[in-house]
């Protein structure tokens, strides 16, 4: 019997913070996995080295749904580099646990917001985010 979610997991869920997209982002990341079908777009908007805001559009799961709304509210009010120490157990732990087959949605919703922080740095500065690779999922069934 699969684990049951944390009521922050659903809450995330039912009422996701910081939906939507966002006009004139100055960065934009976009993840899936191949195999479950999730698709994460992430959008920021920085000013002075400050994500002053974070939006994002997942067709997912609720998991999925729920690690990007969190993920969204983790980097906002913080610098591009306190930001980017932002992990997948770090959404994981905000959001009162995963169950294990799950996490694979919180490594999206991290690599979400690295491939935005990325694309704004390449439009920025003509250099992405260094060593920035997207997570490679071992290619396996999991449940939705």
């Amino acid at each position: 019997m699969a684990q049951p979610y944390s009521e922050k997991v659903m809450d995330h869920f039912m009422h996701p913070r910081n939906v939507g997209e966002m006009e004139n982002p100055d960065g934009i990341g976009k993840v899936g996995n191949p195999i479950c079908g999730d698709i994460m777009e992430m959008y920021i908007k920085v000013k002075d080295g400050v994500i002053v805001d974070a939006k994002f559009k997942t067709f997912g799961c609720g998991a999925a749904i729920a690690t990007s709304s969190m993920a969204t509210e983790l980097v906002k009010g913080k610098t591009i580099e306190e930001a980017l120490k932002l992990t997948n157990k770090a959404v994981a732990e905000a959001l009162g646990g995963l169950p294990a087959i799950k996490m694979h949605c919180s490594v999206l919703a991290e690599d979400a917001f690295k491939a935005a922080v990325n694309d704004y740095l390449l439009k920025t500065t003509g250099k992405g985010l260094p060593g920035f690779k997207p997570h490679e999922e071992p290619l396996e069934e999991h449940e939705h």
